[in-house]
């Protein structure tokens, strides 16, 4: 029994860490490039520094050649000159400066080695480093995208709100028409008056016409055309 109660608390526990992960996999993403990031500076500085090594040392090199060369040439002289002592002098220091030359030289080489390793490993690094900020910039557009999908869903599914915008919409759109009200109005009016009354008699006959119509102007435009 305990070692399914465990077995169930680890899982909740992986179900609760995915979500974590999740949820803040844009801000984790983005904490690994920066640590890749203060990983490649630092090799950089590294490699300069065997760079540097690799310059001084070449110097060095370069100067114990240079010096065993000139000894070289001069204890030929002294060898010539018959010198022999001054020569043998001259040789021990030869020999000294060759076995510091050849020490120097394993050493170039190693540094040369350590060198490129580090070139094609700074490489690769900035490679992975660049495919990696790419991904962190779609990664980016991919998360913006599903959380607003994932806000106008649960807008979407929310019904109350479209529903009381419809509700409004459609109380506007019945509101009565002002001037179709005054119309209404004014004809209540006029029946409460009796008006309307007194100009439905005139129209039919009965009694001196209420409103002049167009026939009538009509008819006073001819006669003032034929009087004159």
């Amino acid at each position: 029994m305990l070692k399914l109660v465990t077995t169930l608390i680890k899982g909740i526990n992986a179900r609760h860490e995915d979500r974590v992960t999740d949820h803040f996999a844009i801000d984790l993403i983005e904490q690994k490039v920066r640590e890749a990031d203060t990983v490649l500076r630092n090799a950089k500085e590294t490699l300069a520094s065997l760079i540097l090594r690799e310059r001084n040392e070449r110097r060095l090199y370069d100067a114990v050649s240079a010096r065993k060369a000139d000894l070289e040439t001069r204890a030929k002289l002294a060898l010539a000159d018959g010198n022999d002592m001054l020569a043998s002098e001259a040789a021990v220091a030869i020999a000294d400066l060759e076995n510091e030359a050849a020490l120097r030289s394993e050493t170039l080489a190693r540094l040369k080695e350590r060198i490129a390793r580090m070139q094609l490993s700074l490489e690769k690094t900035y490679r992975r480093i660049v495919d990696l900020k790419q991904g962190l910039m779609a990664a980016r557009a991919v998360d913006g995208e599903r959380k607003a999908q994932a806000s106008m869903n649960r807008m979407i599914g929310r019904t109350e709100p479209l529903r009381e915008a419809e509700e409004l919409i459609a109380r506007v759109m019945s509101r009565d028409d002002p001037v179709e009200e005054s119309e209404v109005l004014d004809t209540i009016d006029k029946n409460l008056t009796h008006e309307t009354m007194r100009e439905r008699l005139a129209a039919s006959g009965y009694g001196q016409p209420v409103k002049v119509s167009a026939s009538d102007v009509l008819k006073r435009l001819q006669m003032s055309t034929a009087s004159a």
